[in-house]
């Protein structure tokens, strides 16, 4: 998966919710007043909230929220066997039943399901190589003010529907892959 690049000087920094315990990847915390916990939606003053860990590498970063939280799981020796939380991704990418398999043993033609979704983006004047997520992703980078109605209302213009939409956009800000503050999101 291909990440933007931060800007030079920018830093990011793994903070914690003191209501629920979650942990998230927050970018340039000097620079933002509040933050909104992704797990219970508290909001949060950024000078008031624990910094476990901050560094100018975003992956860094990420690694060390990995770090964290399976610590916090006690599952630190499972991780230190582990070279990388992308090696993580990957292996939840592999494992379980894929979707061509799922619908093959519900009886379904994925073949025949995969032309429908193709045909259907494309009649939505969408180009069929663009998953839900990039969708999403472009939304946030995109529309002039990128709240969620609006990165929702920008995702289901284009084939996503509302529902969908909303959880990608929850699964960007818990993977710290992307940040909301004010109500406006924005990629990491």
């Amino acid at each position: 998966m291909k990440y933007p690049t931060a800007q030079p000087g920018s830093m990011y920094a793994v903070v914690g919710c003191n209501e629920c315990g979650n942990l998230w990847l927050l970018a340039d915390p000097d620079s933002q007043e509040s933050a909104t916990c992704s797990r219970c939606g508290k909001r949060h003053r950024v000078a008031k909230l624990k910094r476990f860990y901050t560094d100018e590498d975003r992956e860094a970063a990420r690694q060390a929220r990995a770090a964290l939280l399976a610590n916090k799981r006690d599952e630190s020796e499972s991780f230190a066997e582990v070279a990388h939380v992308a090696d993580l991704e990957r292996q939840l990418e592999d494992a379980g039943v894929d979707d061509r398999e799922y619908l093959a043993e519900a009886g379904l033609d994925p073949d025949e399901i995969q032309s429908a979704g193709e045909n259907a983006r494309v009649g939505a004047g969408q180009s069929s190589t663009r998953s839900r997520e990039e969708i999403v992703r472009d939304g946030v980078e995109r529309v002039e003010k990128p709240t969620e109605s609006e990165v929702v209302a920008y995702a289901s213009e284009r084939g996503v529907p509302e529902d969908a939409a909303r959880t990608l956009l929850e699964r960007l800000v818990r993977r710290g892959e992307a940040s909301e503050s004010g109500g406006r999101y924005r990629l990491l």
